[in-house]
């Protein structure tokens, strides 16, 4: 878990979102982090698959100051408003059509050289067509290349578009010089030249880029699904000024307001956050939670934005809009995980900022020991062409992002919110699960389930008088009982004087009687009949003047679900432990229901100890992930090397979780860390990939073992071969 940060580092830093343009591979990455790093107070983190910077800076400084800072540097930069954090970037379709059109282009006048240059026929027009041909391709094709190199150029920097343009420009160059001047200072028609390498290079790059643009953007997919769960406009309920009739009126969502009243018909998305006041249905939350079946709603219940009314119709009142719903949360959640950077990125991006510097420096020994050796500048050209286009870092830029992209979008479909790429790494060590009991292995929604009462009174007396007192409590015991005297139909009598007595129970007079419901403790005498009882769940006992009338007990049902993801995380080579603050006999009673073993149960825990049995499980060398509710297991959830929260409804699960469930099912969890252990083993099939792929390939074109155009193929494929291992995530 990340330390917290002191209050006064927080007041005196500022956070903001930047979309970047014009970045090609991880050089661009280091070098944009480098720049605003400059800056004093300034942290960066630059992602290429989302095309993103989240910026940490001192409050003296403004946005404007980092836009002008990425733009010094020679990329675009724009400041991201809440709204459109994670809506796709905007120049991604511009971009993806510009590539398709010169791709266009490229692609058949390539085709058209290489068939002069590799076919049996010779003619004296033949290199000049070749010439004429290729013209287009390397000038305006492979424009982008040549822009971005020279924006490099002007900082005395270089890229992977570096390497691109004047390998490309070279191999051009090289040829025409050859065609008009020859080596003997005379123009020649036949002899070796390479435009059909800067014609195939530049067609291979750019199907190479457009692949990867696509697949980027499918990969983002899942984001953009995200932004269009919300609702566009909302009919609200107005009451006339004249006539007071209540009318519907359509507005805009931007519109609404925290206590309107909306309305949602049949097959309609619920617009925001908000409370049923009028109306029956189910409502499909599976966009959100990843829950398939429909939840039931009535007056009084909660209703999230995104979800789907499947039935009946809703009138709701709106709790919360904009930026504070539960669906902008988890939107948050999903780009601050892909924002960041796990330590492999780290190393990635290290590699990347020296590695074209090297490349350059290699393709200038190559060339000038080739054509030393071999007495050929036409053998050393070709090449040094070769190690200038194989070297591309462009797999090794994008290994790690777009798989934490795919995967992260991934597990916000499912209902899983995994908050940084930290969390994935921390997820392959975990090898012992603790959870809570109330509200992640149960339901959390405690009812009724034994009702007993000394010889000679009846059992809803002794209800009844529970009920009158336990109406003045919000204990999840004390609504249990109160529920059931109703469902039985029970008349409660009114109660004053109510008291709670803090761990013990409650007490308050019903005409004229003190009744106490609580614990064995607050009484005197306490029949036989009622001490020998064995449930299981929590019984308290109801009586007055001193005397134990009846007993009742009280359950937590356990989630059906329970029971598999425990034996799905001992099938993960986890082990699972219980802690609850619950008695031990009940304690035991649950775990044997889901099949932990005895031996790991921990009962009898006050919220406040959780953290601490935490601590003396990692003292025993165990790394461990809590799974709670993320109110009352707040610390232990801080305390683990991994916390997962139940329900993504409050605050502080945000803020002391790793990972958040967004369904309150226990299933999710095993869910979670198969999901997390599958995209880091993804990262690493695309970091061995992307390394080998380099270490492998540079000393073969510098032996003169591939030519160029094979090698632009390669690069191209390294790259797609990547994003496309990456888009596997999607079926995870």
């Amino acid at each position: 878990m990340t330390t917290p940060t002191t209050t006064e580092e927080v007041t005196d830093l500022q956070e903001v979102d930047l979309a970047i343009t014009g970045m090609t591979c991880a050089s661009c990455v280091a070098r944009v982090e480098k720049r605003l790093g400059k800056l004093d107070g300034v942290t960066a983190s630059v992602n290429l698959a989302t095309e993103r910077a989240h910026v940490t800076y001192p409050a003296t400084m403004t946005p404007d100051e980092l836009v002008q800072t990425v733009e010094a540097s020679g990329y675009g930069a724009s400041v991201l408003d809440a709204g459109s954090r994670l809506a796709p970037p905007e120049h991604t379709h511009v971009r993806l059509d510009d590539l398709r059109r010169r791709l266009l282009v490229a692609a058949p006048l390539a085709l058209v050289v290489v068939v002069l240059a590799m076919g049996p026929w010779r003619f004296p027009a033949n290199p000049w067509l070749q010439m004429l041909l290729t013209a287009p391709v390397v000038l305006w094709c492979a424009w982008p290349f040549h822009r971005a190199a020279a924006l490099n150029a002007r900082h005395l920097t270089s890229t992977m578009d570096t390497l691109v343009s004047i390998g490309v420009s070279a191999a051009f160059l090289w040829s025409l010089v050859a065609l008009v001047v020859g080596p003997d200072g005379h123009p020649r028609e036949h002899g070796h030249y390479y435009f059909e390498t800067a014609a195939v290079v530049t067609a291979f790059l750019l199907l190479g880029r457009w692949l990867e643009a696509r697949a980027k953007d499918q990969g983002r997919s899942a984001l953009t699904s995200l932004m269009d769960l919300g609702a566009k406009s909302v009919a609200v309920q107005r009451i006339s000024a004249t006539t007071r009739a209540t009318t519907e009126v359509v507005i805009p969502i931007d519109d609404l307001r925290v206590g309107d009243h909306f309305v949602v018909r049949p097959g309609e998305k619920v617009a925001t956050d908000g409370v049923v006041v009028d109306g029956v249905s189910a409502i499909d939350t599976s966009v959100v939670t990843g829950e398939s079946i429909p939840v039931d709603v009535e007056a009084g219940s909660t209703v999230n934005a995104g979800t789907i009314n499947t039935s009946g119709r809703l009138v709701v009142e709106a709790t919360a809009v904009g930026a504070e719903t539960s669906l902008a949360a988890i939107t948050r959640l999903v780009e601050q995980a892909q924002t960041g950077k796990a330590d492999v990125q780290r190393l990635a991006d290290r590699v990347s900022a020296v590695f074209v510097p090297v490349v350059l420096v290699l393709a200038l020994l190559t060339f000038v020991g080739w054509w030393i050796g071999s007495g050929s500048a036409t053998t050393a050209i070709g090449v040094a062409i070769t190690v200038l286009i194989i070297a591309c870092p462009c797999a090794l830029g994008l290994a790690t992002p777009t798989a934490l992209l795919v995967g992260t979008s991934r597990g916000a479909q499912k209902g899983i919110l995994i908050k940084g790429p930290q969390v994935l790494e921390d997820t392959r060590s975990i090898d012992t699960v603790v959870m809570d009991k109330t509200g992640t292995i149960t339901t959390g929604q405690t009812r009724l389930t034994d009702l007993a009462a000394e010889p000679g009174l009846h059992p809803f007396a002794a209800l009844a008088a529970a009920a009158a007192v336990e109406r003045g409590s919000e204990h999840p015991i004390a609504r249990a009982i109160v529920d059931r005297a109703e469902e039985k139909g029970i008349k409660i009598p009114d109660a004053t004087g109510f008291k709670a007595l803090p761990g013990a129970g409650a007490q308050a007079e019903v005409k004229g009687t003190l009744i106490t419901v609580g614990l064995p403790e607050l009484f005197d005498e306490v029949p036989t009949e009622l001490t020998t009882l064995e449930r299981a769940g929590t019984t308290v006992l109801v009586g007055w003047d001193g005397r134990a009338r009846g007993a009742l007990t009280v359950t937590d049902d356990v989630r059906e679900t329970s029971a598999q993801a425990i034996r799905d995380l001992r099938a993960e080579g986890l082990e699972a432990w219980l802690l609850s603050g619950d008695t031990e006999r009940n304690a035991r009673a649950v775990a044997e229901k889901v099949g932990i073993d005895p031996e790991h149960i921990v009962a009898g825990v006050k919220p406040h100890e959780k953290h601490a049995k935490i601590a003396a499980l990692q003292e025993q060398g165990r790394v461990v992930a809590m799974v709670g509710d993320g109110v009352n297991d707040a610390a232990a959830l801080v305390q683990a090397d991994l916390g997962l929260a139940m329900g993504a409804g409050t605050d502080v699960a945000m803020e002391s979780a790793d990972i958040v469930l967004v369904r309150d099912d226990l299933a999710s969890v095993p869910e979670a860390m198969a999901l997390s252990r599958r995209t880091l083993e993804v990262i690493k099939q695309n970091l061995v990939w992307a390394f080998g792929y380099n270490t492998l390939a540079i000393p073969l074109a510098m032996a003169g073992l591939l030519n160029p155009m094979i090698a632009g193929a390669a690069m191209a494929f390294s790259s797609v071969c990547v994003v496309l291992n990456s888009l596997r995530l999607r079926s995870a």
